[in-house]
């Protein structure tokens, strides 16, 4: 257990290192000094220097610390409940009916009005997100009607997979029905961006996520028994079908809520869980529920720092990064589960 709470405070540490990091880097050089004044509520720092910290690297911070930690928690559900290493946040086609709703604020209003609604300032953005979360709850509420009617995990998950690709099939018979500019738009906001979030956007998604992720740790007991499988579960008393259904709606509840504000982040959710088993050597929820929350929250700030390290005009697409960074890892750890098992 020392060893565990030894991992723990590094992974912590990281967060704090990267987390001033990226407070730090930019395209625009910031002296360190003038940096703590303005955090520090000093005055006398240079109004652009102020705009700079306060209005794009401090809520793109936030905003990866609290999405990559909320990803992070909706895997591990995932792959506990469906009991598939494979399995993520994206799986049940939470992300595709997000995407699905913004496709038809971004591609059907532009076809319909002359203008994507996208585009109409503060409002447009709150479009967005309303149609990206609406999109993902409803899929979500299709999910869960399915899951009371079907017993079998895989089934539910095939049916999920299935979803996306019906909306994918929708979002790619409006793409080619839409003029090149709202394409465009589109296809940005796929990409995935921890810097879409601004004003008080930050603040309202910070609060959200902060309620959430608590929430979720309500239910490790659950997931600790739900590992043990249906059947010893159910005699040690669990209701399967309850369980199943609250970690269902805890994962995709966070996942739509991230993908929302931030477009369809890719790997986090299915790279972190496995990266934690492995430095931890557990499968305890006790000790994984803590862990995935830390380190989903360290890889994301890691990924935002490398997005828009100096010498980058402006910031590289976050999925790029997480991509780059998340599948040598899940593909690490399946090479090192199967020498394992080629040696046992």
């Amino acid at each position: 257990m020392k060893r565990h709470v030894v991992f723990l405070i590094i992974i912590f540490l990281t967060i704090l290192i990267f987390f001033f990091l990226n407070l730090i880097l930019g395209t625009i050089s910031i002296p360190l000094k003038a940096i703590v004044n303005i955090l520090f509520g000093g005055e006398g720092e240079s109004a652009i220097w102020q705009n700079i910290i306060w209005k794009s690297r401090f809520p793109q911070t936030i905003t990866a610390l609290f999405a990559g930690a909320g990803l992070s928690i909706s895997g591990l559900q995932m792959q506990t409940v469906f009991r598939n290493p494979l399995a993520g946040p994206s799986e049940l086609g939470i992300s595709s009916g997000a995407s699905l709703g913004v496709a038809l604020i971004i591609l059907l209003s532009g076809n319909i009005a002359g203008t994507a609604l996208s585009q109409v300032g503060f409002f447009g953005e709150v479009a967005v997100s309303v149609a990206a979360i609406s999109g993902a709850l409803a899929v979500m509420a299709i999910i869960i009607a399915i899951s009371q009617r079907i017993r079998g995990n895989v089934i539910l998950l095939i049916i999920g997979v299935m979803i996306g690709y019906i909306a994918t099939a929708i979002i790619g018979v409006l793409k080619f029905f839409s003029n090149d500019e709202d394409v465009r738009a589109y296809v940005i906001w796929g990409l995935g961006s921890f810097s879409k979030v601004s004003g008080n956007q930050v603040y309202t998604f910070a609060i959200i996520m902060a309620i959430l992720i608590p929430l979720s740790f309500l239910l490790i007991k659950t997931l600790n028994l739900m590992l043990l499988g249906e059947g010893y579960a159910r005699n040690l008393g669990l209701n399967v079908k309850k369980a199943r259904l609250y970690v269902i709606c805890s994962a995709c509840i966070m996942t739509a809520i991230v993908t929302a504000y931030c477009g369809p982040i890719v790997f986090l959710g299915l790279a972190v869980p496995h990266l934690c088993r492995t430095i931890f050597m557990s499968s305890d929820h006790r000790v994984l529920m803590p862990a995935v929350t830390l380190t989903g929250a360290s890889l994301a700030l890691l990924c935002n720092l490398i997005a828009r390290m100096p010498g980058f005009e402006g910031a590289l697409p976050i999925n790029s990064v997480t991509a780059l960074i998340g599948a040598p890892i899940v593909i690490s750890v399946l090479f090192g589960k199967r020498k394992n098992e080629i040696s046992d």
